[in-house]
Protein backbone atom coordinates (compact mmCIF):
# COMPACT_ATOMS: atom_id res chain seq x y z
CA UNK A 1 0.00 0.00 0.00
CA UNK A 2 1.31 3.15 -1.01
CA UNK A 3 0.63 6.34 1.03
CA UNK A 4 1.44 10.14 0.91
CA UNK A 5 1.76 12.47 3.86
CA UNK A 6 3.32 15.52 4.77
CA UNK A 7 6.24 15.70 7.42
CA UNK A 8 4.33 18.11 9.68
CA UNK A 9 2.07 15.90 10.25
CA UNK A 10 2.25 13.27 13.03
CA UNK A 11 3.52 9.93 12.27
CA UNK A 12 1.47 6.56 12.78
CA UNK A 13 2.22 2.86 12.83
CA UNK A 14 -0.07 2.21 9.90
CA UNK A 15 2.43 4.25 7.90
CA UNK A 16 4.88 1.74 7.40
CA UNK A 17 8.44 2.50 5.83
CA UNK A 18 8.62 6.05 5.79
CA UNK A 19 10.25 7.33 3.05
CA UNK A 20 10.99 11.19 2.85
CA UNK A 21 11.18 12.41 -1.32
CA UNK A 22 12.16 16.08 -0.93
CA UNK A 23 16.13 17.18 -2.13
CA UNK A 24 15.78 19.66 0.97
CA UNK A 25 15.29 18.43 4.62
CA UNK A 26 11.64 19.94 6.22
CA UNK A 27 11.85 23.24 7.86
CA UNK A 28 11.35 23.06 11.76
CA UNK A 29 11.48 19.12 12.04
CA UNK A 30 13.78 17.10 13.68
CA UNK A 31 15.24 13.71 12.57
CA UNK A 32 13.42 12.11 15.51
CA UNK A 33 10.35 13.75 15.08
CA UNK A 34 10.00 12.58 11.32
CA UNK A 35 10.91 8.90 11.92
CA UNK A 36 11.84 8.61 7.96
CA UNK A 37 13.40 5.54 7.53
CA UNK A 38 14.81 6.35 4.12
CA UNK A 39 15.60 10.09 2.77
CA UNK A 40 16.00 9.66 -0.84
CA UNK A 41 17.05 13.56 -1.74
CA UNK A 42 18.31 12.48 -5.30
CA UNK A 43 14.34 11.71 -6.35
CA UNK A 44 13.22 15.62 -5.57
CA UNK A 45 13.35 17.41 -8.78
CA UNK A 46 16.54 19.37 -9.40
CA UNK A 47 17.14 22.84 -7.70
CA UNK A 48 16.60 24.68 -10.94
CA UNK A 49 13.50 22.73 -12.02
CA UNK A 50 12.34 23.32 -8.18
CA UNK A 51 13.23 27.24 -8.27
CA UNK A 52 11.56 27.30 -11.99
CA UNK A 53 8.34 25.84 -10.67
CA UNK A 54 7.95 28.17 -7.25
CA UNK A 55 4.90 25.92 -6.60
CA UNK A 56 3.05 27.89 -9.07
CA UNK A 57 -0.25 26.06 -9.98
CA UNK A 58 -0.13 27.64 -13.60
CA UNK A 59 3.19 26.25 -14.31
CA UNK A 60 1.95 22.66 -12.73
CA UNK A 61 1.75 20.55 -16.62
CA UNK A 62 4.52 21.79 -17.39
CA UNK A 63 6.88 21.23 -14.46
CA UNK A 64 4.96 17.62 -14.24
CA UNK A 65 5.93 17.21 -17.56
CA UNK A 66 9.91 18.09 -16.97
CA UNK A 67 9.91 16.07 -13.54
CA UNK A 68 9.23 13.49 -14.81
CA UNK A 69 11.29 13.30 -17.97
CA UNK A 70 14.15 13.93 -14.98
CA UNK A 71 12.94 10.92 -12.95
CA UNK A 72 13.06 8.68 -16.43
CA UNK A 73 16.37 8.41 -15.85
CA UNK A 74 17.68 4.83 -14.90
CA UNK A 75 18.91 5.33 -11.78
CA UNK A 76 15.92 7.11 -10.33
CA UNK A 77 13.97 4.75 -12.57
CA UNK A 78 15.14 1.44 -9.86
CA UNK A 79 14.42 3.41 -7.08
CA UNK A 80 10.82 4.15 -8.32
CA UNK A 81 10.97 0.71 -9.25
CA UNK A 82 12.18 -0.59 -5.91
CA UNK A 83 9.54 1.96 -3.95
CA UNK A 84 6.62 0.06 -6.16
CA UNK A 85 7.97 -3.53 -4.94
CA UNK A 86 8.31 -2.98 -1.48
CA UNK A 87 4.76 -1.10 -1.85
CA UNK A 88 3.37 -4.46 -2.82
CA UNK A 89 4.08 -6.15 0.13
CA UNK A 90 3.99 -3.71 2.56
CA UNK A 91 2.72 -0.18 3.90
CA UNK A 92 4.95 2.58 2.13
CA UNK A 93 4.57 6.46 3.19
CA UNK A 94 5.70 8.96 0.62
CA UNK A 95 6.85 12.19 3.05
CA UNK A 96 7.00 15.85 1.60
CA UNK A 97 6.93 19.17 3.20
CA UNK A 98 5.50 21.45 0.49
CA UNK A 99 1.87 23.47 1.83
CA UNK A 100 0.10 22.79 -1.59
CA UNK A 101 -0.79 19.14 -1.54
CA UNK A 102 -2.09 19.03 -4.90
CA UNK A 103 0.71 20.41 -6.54
CA UNK A 104 3.56 18.77 -5.36
CA UNK A 105 6.31 16.84 -6.60
CA UNK A 106 4.77 13.80 -4.31
CA UNK A 107 1.80 13.49 -6.39
CA UNK A 108 4.44 12.88 -9.80
CA UNK A 109 6.01 10.32 -7.63
CA UNK A 110 2.61 8.70 -6.34
CA UNK A 111 1.58 8.47 -9.91
CA UNK A 112 4.59 6.84 -11.20
CA UNK A 113 4.72 4.05 -8.43
CA UNK A 114 1.14 3.47 -8.68
CA UNK A 115 1.50 2.89 -12.44
CA UNK A 116 4.80 0.55 -11.59
CA UNK A 117 2.73 -1.50 -9.11
CA UNK A 118 0.31 -2.64 -11.61
CA UNK A 119 3.02 -3.64 -13.52
CA UNK A 120 4.69 -5.67 -10.55
CA UNK A 121 4.86 -9.21 -10.73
Amino acid sequence: MLKIKRAYDKPEPDDGKRILIDRLWPRGISKSEAEIDEWLKDLGPTTELRKWFGHDPEKWEEFKRKYIQELSNPDKGAILRNIARTAEHTSVTLVYSARDTEHSDVKVIEELVNRLMKKVD
